[in-house]
């Protein structure tokens, strides 16, 4: 809706202007003349002020200023942006690393927040909420079954740390109000980090934060202590976020003088970036994953590590974001994001993807010329080649190719599975084990334990029985036995995730169906 409002907006100032320069014409030119030369930019600031002297109606000039702003932006490239107060924000407490609020994790399936967890030393574990409690207010806000948008019912509950907001849940068939005192919350970005095998460690990172780096090496310190000499470091969908964190996480692994990225623009000369030899993993074998939700910093990391031929990149093209922002804010506490240079692999490869007229529906076009399941229909640019430290040829044309492509496996969807995605008959029915065997499952905190138990309670047939009973989904003749392998795995990392271990419960049981992940088992050289 906010998005909608602002072309609203943006047309409207068009509007406006269109009818403002009648005016001037017919008017105003044979008293005055003004002075429109582009190049100073005064001409936007003098039809603002005519507009606001003598428009027909009573205006809005901060509305009619930030859609001025937006409009122009959108002239410049898809990532240089105005955000207003609230926007600029958020934007900033995520990538902080905290965010003041009441520290839940939360599903919303049936329309209804179901938390998933209380964030640790938190405002609500302290205020008492538990796993699967179900929130139905907010202050006076009813927030359950109105299809209220997710980001609005995050906005109720986030607010200025040491502020109080009533949070009602129903639990079984009570129904309990809480105080809670909002407070800042640690927002974590290493969502799993464990062993694999005896040797191989996984680490799945969701986001470049200003405390990833540090996430990052307690998360390899735990790992080389259990054994660890081969790292499956997991980018997908990781859409970036501050470019020193990714300077960091490089020269972990990169010996010195490695280069990791140079950008440059108009008026911003190239500026290096190199190993200083002080990384501690630069001994541990390297596959990296990546795929068309990678971006910015992840790209950076992924493009510096296959330029030095220390690991290997293994899926799908990234997604092609290599533009350097800066910030400026202004005192009202709005600001922009403007693009300022590109970023560039140490081979000599720009990042950042072409601004053609598809660039806002790249990743479906993607899928639609089959760049998801066939290596052949990638989207190479194969008249700019670049190469490695060791004379591989990589290719421009934006994002990060892989030296190991995995196609999108789509022969695992049965009429059954979809129909089950279609209505999150998983979730769901995750959702109502936990209910059903919540003090069992919430004291289990090892996986094979875990594996087990899921086993034990028959979790294939339970399912099939909620399938139908509730959605009236049954798989035909044949397609239980068709679907299982792949919609089992899935079951019981969706439910595990209830269990003291929690994300690491859910990627662990996707291992094997993960092909992305089977294939860095397999590739043995991770060193090119």
């Amino acid at each position: 809706m906010k998005k909608l409002n602002n072309n609203v907006l943006v047309a409207l100032l068009g509007v406006v202007l269109g009818v403002l320069l009648t005016l001037v014409v017919f008017k105003i030119l044979p008293e005055k003349r003004f002075d429109g030369d582009y190049n100073r930019w005064r001409k936007l600031n003098l039809i603002l002020q005519e507009v606001q002297k003598n428009y027909v109606d009573t205006i809005d000039m901060k509305t009619m200023t930030d859609a001025a702003v937006i409009a122009a932006l959108a002239e410049l490239d898809p990532h240089s942006v105005y955000l207003p107060p609230v926007e600029l924000t958020e934007s900033e407490s995520e990538l902080a690393g905290n965010f003041e609020g009441i520290g839940i994790s939360f599903n919303v399936p049936n329309d209804t927040v179901v938390v998933l967890n209380t964030i640790p030393g938190g405002p609500s574990e302290k205020a008492g909420l538990i796993q699967g409690d179900r929130v139905i207010r907010v202050g006076d806000r009813v927030i359950a079954g109105v299809k209220m948008p997710q980001d609005s019912m995050i906005r109720l509950m986030k607010g200025p740390s040491g502020t109080k907001v009533k949070i009602t849940v129903k639990r079984g068939s009570e129904i309990i109000p809480f105080d809670i005192v909002r407070d800042k919350i640690p927002v974590h970005c290493v969502d799993a980090a464990f062993m694999i095998d005896d040797t191989t460690g996984y680490i799945k990172l969701s986001k470049f934060t200003r405390t990833t780096y540090k996430e990052f090496r307690q998360a390899t310190s735990k790992l080389l202590d259990q054994g660890m000499k081969k790292l499956v470091f997991d980018l997908r969908d990781n859409t970036g976020g501050y470019f020193d964190q990714s300077l960091l996480l490089s020269n972990e692994f990169l010996q010195k003088g490695d280069g990791v990225v140079y950008m440059e623009g108009l008026h911003r000369p190239r500026q290096e970036y190199n190993a200083d030899g002080t990384g501690k993993l630069k001994d541990v074998a390297l596959a990296v994953l990546i795929d068309e939700g990678t971006a910015s910093s992840s790209e950076i990391f992924s493009g510096a590590i296959q330029d030095n031929d220390r690991g290997v990149i293994i899926g799908r093209r990234s997604f092609g974001k290599g533009l350097v922002q800066e910030p400026v804010n202004f005192t009202d506490g709005s600001g922009i994001r403007l693009t300022v240079a590109r970023f560039y692999t140490p081979s000599g490869r720009c990042i950042q993807k072409p601004y053609d007229k598809d660039y806002a529906y790249d990743i479906y076009e993607r899928y639609a010329h089959g760049e998801m399941t066939s290596a052949d229909s990638m989207k190479v640019d194969t008249s700019a080649v670049f190469y490695t430290v060791k004379g591989r040829r990589v290719y421009g044309g934006g994002g990060i190719i892989p030296d190991v492509f995995v196609p999108m496996d789509t022969t695992k969807a049965t009429s059954f599975f979809i129909k089950a995605n279609k209505k999150a008959t998983q979730m769901r029915f995750a959702q109502s084990m936990f209910d059903r065997y919540r003090s069992e499952l919430s004291r289990i905190d090892d996986f094979d334990k875990l594996d087990r138990y899921l086993d034990n309670i028959n979790l294939g047939s339970q399912f099939l029985e909620f399938a139908s009973r509730v959605d009236g989904i049954k798989p035909a003749k044949g397609e239980w036995v068709e679907s299982a392998p792949y919609m089992m795995p899935q079951l019981k990392a969706l439910v595990g995730r209830f269990s003291k271990l929690g994300d690491e419960a859910f990627y662990r049981f996707y291992l094997p169906i993960d092909d992305t992940i089977q294939t860095a088992l397999k590739t043995e050289n991770q060193s090119y």
